[in-house]
């Protein structure tokens, strides 16, 4: 929890009202998991894997493209309640991963449904990697 602090307070330091890049923000996951894995390097492969893959906490949302759809420049729908969600990818939606308190909230919230735990900063990283490298 404590290792946690610094990208914490570096997030809600970036709350002021100014919207980020997703580069940014993918770099201040990145400096995390650097000090929990030395020489740390986002990888959008990982990322990929963490999107596609199928955990087996949640029937009917057991992968995050069960809502955002196997290909994340797609529009999406939420399984549960059928709303509407705008793509992931950033290309498709510039609003995406711009909003450092939007990114953890919905990080904070699908990891959970999802994964079945809170992500990693690296998963984050990797994550946002991979969405950034989608066209």
């Amino acid at each position: 929890m404590m290792r946690a602090l610094p990208a914490l307070g570096l997030l809600l330091v970036s709350l002021a009202g100014h919207a980020e890049t997703p580069q940014q923000i993918r770099q201040i996951y990145t400096n995390e998991a650097a000090t929990q894995q030395p020489g740390f390097t986002p990888s959008a492969k990982r990322g990929e894997n963490l999107f596609r893959q199928r955990f087996a906490l949640n029937d009917k949302m057991p992968a995050c493209t069960s809502c955002h759809t196997e290909q994340p420049a797609n529009s999406g729908q939420h399984a549960v309640t059928g709303k509407s969600i705008r793509p992931l990818a950033v290309a498709a939606n510039g609003e995406r991963f711009s909003d450092p308190a939007k990114v953890e909230k919905w990080f904070g919230r699908n990891c959970k449904e999802v994964v079945g735990r809170a992500c990693t900063p690296g998963e984050k990283a990797d994550f946002i990697a991979f969405m950034s490298e989608v066209r």
